[in-house]
């Protein structure tokens, strides 16, 4: 059975880290910035459906704010990852036939 505490501790984490690493008036800012309050109503309210016992629903949820948050940034990680790592490089330029 899955453990909402292991997956709501993951989640402080990440918002800990991103806090040491851009800082708290930063990380306080990208969440709630007007065009991505969707997304950061998503991501909150996945913490506490965690919390209230419901693990998978919780993290569906999340993962849906988590994507609104993020979608903006995906295409400019997804060049940096396939252009520096090699691995990445040689799947993107091959060709499907």
């Amino acid at each position: 059975k899955e453990n909402p505490i292991i997956f709501t501790l993951a989640k402080l984490m990440f918002l800990t880290g991103l806090s040491f690493i851009i800082g708290f008036r930063k990380t306080f800012s990208f969440f709630f910035q007007w065009h991505k309050l969707k997304g950061s109503i998503a991501f909150f309210t996945g913490i506490i459906v965690l919390l209230s016992g419901h693990p998978i629903i919780g993290v569906i949820i999340e993962f849906v704010g988590f994507y609104l948050l993020f979608s903006s940034f995906l295409p400019t990680a997804l060049q940096y990852i396939t252009s520096y790592i090699p691995f990445f490089n040689v799947v993107k330029n091959r060709s499907v036939v």
